[in-house]
């Protein structure tokens, strides 16, 4: 009997002899299964991702600075204010507001949505080819492959070239 089959009807005794990956349906699913590293694509969304979030932050503390110099003026040089006003703490706490604002603005939470749907958009352009693909990320990967060897039944080889025959010219 083997494992991940279907048993429509009938009764029975097994004896368990392996399971897990040591099973013919495990040790296939630990071939398949690939390492989850990053793709070069989700490297560079990371990379702009922490760019701009990092603007993000330099923008909301220069913000900050500067709407607690603009009050700092109004209470110092232009005397509009005492410097024992409870207003003053309030627009403080609107500059500290307004700053975390910014950097909550600044995450872009679309970005990595974004590239789900144009790498789900051409998952299905690559199977009205006859493309069957079962990760998304294997698009992108294909993307960059410049050459793919193949035998005559189009089965990818094993990345080892090697060459048979040679003729040279003269």
């Amino acid at each position: 009997m083997l494992g991940s089959t279907l048993i429509q009807t009938g009764t029975g005794r097994g004896f368990v002899l392996a399971v897990g990956k040591h099973t013919r349906a495990g040790s296939t699913a630990q071939i398949l299964d690939i390492e989850s590293e990053l793709t070069p694509l989700q490297k560079k969304l990371e990379t702009i991702a922490n760019q701009i979030g990092t603007l993000g932050v330099y923008v909301a503390v220069l913000t900050f600075i500067a709407m607690a110099v603009r009050l700092l003026v109004q209470i110092f040089y232009a005397n509009s204010r005492e410097i024992s006003d409870k207003q003053n703490l309030a627009d403080l706490m609107d500059a500290f507001i307004i700053a975390v604002t910014v950097v909550v603005v600044a995450v872009p939470e679309g970005l990595p949505l974004a590239v789900t749907i144009s790498l789900a958009f051409s998952v299905s352009e690559m199977q009205k080819e006859n493309n069957m693909v079962r990760r998304l990320h294997a698009s992108e990967t294909m993307g960059g492959a410049n050459e793919i060897c193949t035998d005559k039944t189009g089965t990818l080889t094993r990345n080892e070239m090697t060459v048979m025959a040679m003729w040279i010219q003269g």
